[in-house]
């Protein structure tokens, strides 16, 4: 029988074609697994035929890497046996222990290596049309792939996690982190998204007026009283009530109340005649549910009572639609008279500022689990009056009370320290 023997030259060119298929095998792998779950589905729904077909095929993950794995392996085993076959052509017994080498080097570099980068850099550009042939090529070979997996599946069995989550499941931290990295999304936007995922860790008494700072009519004060009240509202509805905060009679729209302004006196009844009745909430009721109650309950503006009744607070939805949007008309940092900042960086801040208001405005991150103000959360932390002033550390923010009276910080430096960097920063590149 006589023997066919190939030209070197074409093994050579073979070798070529067999490293353009390792390749393809190799990118195709990386792309895959590197494409966007959530991009992807986008592009499905908006009917895109290759993410269509990629799709379909990460399904079942097991199949498409088994297609992918047995054709990989297949073309590198057929390139080692004509590399063996070129190395004894051209350097006799040399050749054949120089191939492998030879050969392993050249397709790390150009059939793993440099194919994968360019895969991981742009995953759509070579999964999608990686689909159109790996979709036939699993159709054709399911047999074998299936076989692969079944075995392959009876192997790490027993070491597969009986807990993990879906993949596609992403915790509250996670899906923040999704929206504090898209790139494309506006800041704006992002804030707001972040604002609605951030509304669950809130409740009403974390944004109401305090019961100190309310501003209302007492139905008792003289004519004179009452329409300065009303003149020099800032608000567009307030509280009605007889001697004390708790005990409220209505609440006042100043559009309504507008007629009373050109009118030299006017009974107390009448005044009564045009509030609304007053709408009450428990503390602690968290934001999405409050909400809902304002739009369940056509109101804007409601009243948060304590367990016995008291009343503590009053929140609006305006207050509510703030912390997703930000502030309607001012700038929230020079908003707040409470901060001064200092030339050397620090700030002295009022003892009784919210600690929510100070870290919008400063864009800080104070622990607001607990104490609601500066003075509440020094004190927590000492757990004593401070007779005189004191420097504490909390997290990364250095403390030093200035003024205290009555039993209440008045007045505190804030300064924000520099973390530590740590010994091995393990996103350090490697060079």
């Amino acid at each position: 029988v006589e023997t066919v023997t190939l030209p070197t030259t074409l093994l050579l060119f073979a070798i070529l074609v067999l490293t353009f298929l390792s390749a393809y095998f190799s990118s195709s792998e990386t792309a895959m697994m590197k494409l966007n779950p959530y991009r992807l589905k986008n592009l499905v729904r908006k009917k895109h035929r290759g993410a269509r077909k990629a799709n379909r095929l990460l399904r079942r993950q097991d199949r498409l890497l088994g297609v992918i794995l047995i054709g990989n392996n297949l073309v590198n085993n057929v390139a080692a046996t004509v590399a063996a076959v070129i190395g004894v052509r051209l350097f006799g017994d040399t050749g054949l222990a120089l191939a492998p080498i030879v050969l392993t080097i050249y397709f790390l570099i150009f059939a793993e290596i440099a194919p994968k980068t360019i895969a991981a850099e742009r995953p759509e550009a070579i999964a999608f049309p990686s689909a159109y042939l790996l979709d036939p090529l699993l159709k054709v070979s399911w047999r074998l792939v299936a076989a692969v997996n079944w075995v392959s599946n009876a192997i790490v069995e027993p070491f597969k996690s009986r807990t993990a989550e879906f993949p596609g499941d992403l915790s509250m931290e996670e899906l923040r982190t999704v929206v504090d990295s898209g790139a494309d999304l506006p800041q704006q936007r992002q804030n707001m998204l972040l604002g609605v995922l951030d509304l669950d860790d809130v409740t009403v008494d974390d944004i109401m007026v305090p019961r100190a700072e309310i501003a209302g009519i007492d139905i008792d004060e003289s004519h004179a009283e009452i329409v300065g009240e009303i003149v020099n509202s800032q608000h567009t509805r307030l509280p009605v009530y007889r001697e004390t905060i708790n005990n409220i009679l209505g609440i006042l729209h100043l559009r309504r109340a507008s007629r009373f302004l050109t009118q030299p006196s006017f009974s107390r009844s009448e005044l009564l005649q045009e509030t609304e009745e007053p709408y009450f909430v428990p503390k602690g009721t968290p934001l999405p549910t409050q909400l809902i109650n304002f739009q369940t309950n056509k109101n804007r503006i409601a009243l948060v009572v304590d367990e016995y009744g008291e009343v503590q607070g009053i929140v609006t939805l305006e207050d509510i639609l703030e912390e997703i949007v930000g502030e309607f008309t001012t700038d929230f940092a020079s908003d707040m008279p409470e901060i001064h900042p200092q030339n050397d960086g620090s700030y002295f801040i009022e003892g009784m500022a919210l600690l929510r208001d100070i870290n919008r405005a400063l864009h800080w991150d104070l622990p607001t689990m607990g104490p609601r103000t500066i003075n509440g959360l020094i004190l927590e932390h000492l757990e004593f009056i401070p007779e005189a002033n004191v420097c504490l550390r909390i997290d990364r923010y250095l403390l030093e009370t200035l003024q205290i009276s009555d039993n209440i910080v008045k007045t505190v430096r804030i300064t924000q320290v520099e973390l530590a960097q740590p010994d091995i920063d393990e996103e350090e590149d490697y060079e």
